[in-house]
């Protein structure tokens, strides 16, 4: 299952099914799970974990330092979760000590060619990042959110769970959950219909969210009037919760 041109550390923990092909450099302190296939040309440095039933296809670089001048070799980590598919050329960094000392890449996300994540990134489960879309450090992206090709987060952006971020948007300010954005700079353009008609949302849950979008940009209302308002729909329309707190957890201020 490892091919004999590979190079693996002898502290790395490599499951006994996990593939490794030609040319590919596993480094210290890695961990990779059962089912893991790494193509050739991957290099993977540590500390790093990566999950069960993962693919890495050629020449990825994962887990190597990140790209951060104040790097002075602290030993950060990058934690992959499970059945992730990281294509051709992508670039994922390890975490700095001026946060929390990890990046983190959750489940089931789909992460195409030449994307860079950097240092301290956190990724949620089922999101999409098209080839060349870009997170700069400390970015967190929500849950089934997608960057579209060459899309680009500001550093400390927050990016909502159901989000879309649309080709070429420039993300300089927080995205709330289930919000379109395009342009540059990135601005609203309403909410992510389609994809939330594709993940079985209602047609009375779409229109409550639409409404509740409605409350923050096209109502005329201060932000904090329009997040009393859902406050009082949270009880009938639940759904409308994870757009409140994306709302409510911004630091950036929102896209506008």
């Amino acid at each position: 299952m490892i091919h004999p041109t590979a190079i693996v550390s002898d502290s790395a923990q490599i499951a006994d099914d996990v593939e490794i092909g030609a040319y590919s450099i596993i480094g210290d302190n890695v961990e990779v799970g059962s089912g893991t296939r790494i193509e050739s040309h991957v290099v993977i440095n540590g500390p790093t974990i990566i999950g069960k039933d993962n693919h890495i296809y050629q020449f990825a670089s994962v887990g190597d330092d990140p790209q951060d001048k104040k790097y002075a070799g602290e030993p950060t980590r990058l934690h992959i979760g499970d059945r992730n598919t990281i294509r051709e050329f992508c670039t994922i960094s390890r975490g700095t000590t001026q946060d929390k000392g990890e990046t983190i890449i959750g489940n089931d996300n789909w992460i195409m060619a030449y994307v860079h994540i950097a240092h301290d990134c956190v990724l949620g489960d089922k999101t999409i990042m098209a080839n060349n879309a870009t997170l700069a450090g400390h970015v967190h992206v929500g849950d089934w959110a997608i960057f579209g090709g060459f899309s680009g987060a500001h550093q400390f952006c927050h990016i909502g769970a159901h989000a879309f971020v649309g080709m070429y948007a420039a993300v300089n300010r927080d995205v709330p959950a289930y919000t379109t954005v395009f342009g540059t700079p990135a601005v609203p353009r309403g909410i992510n219909s389609e994809g939330l008609k594709r993940r079985g949302f209602s047609a009375e849950q779409i229109r409550n969210i639409k409404d509740a979008y409605r409350l923050v940009y096209r109502k005329g209302l201060k932000l904090s009037e329009a997040m009393d308002e859902i406050a009082t729909r949270l009880p009938s329309q639940p759904e409308l919760q994870v757009f409140q707190d994306s709302l409510r957890s911004s630091e950036r201020g929102l896209s506008r």
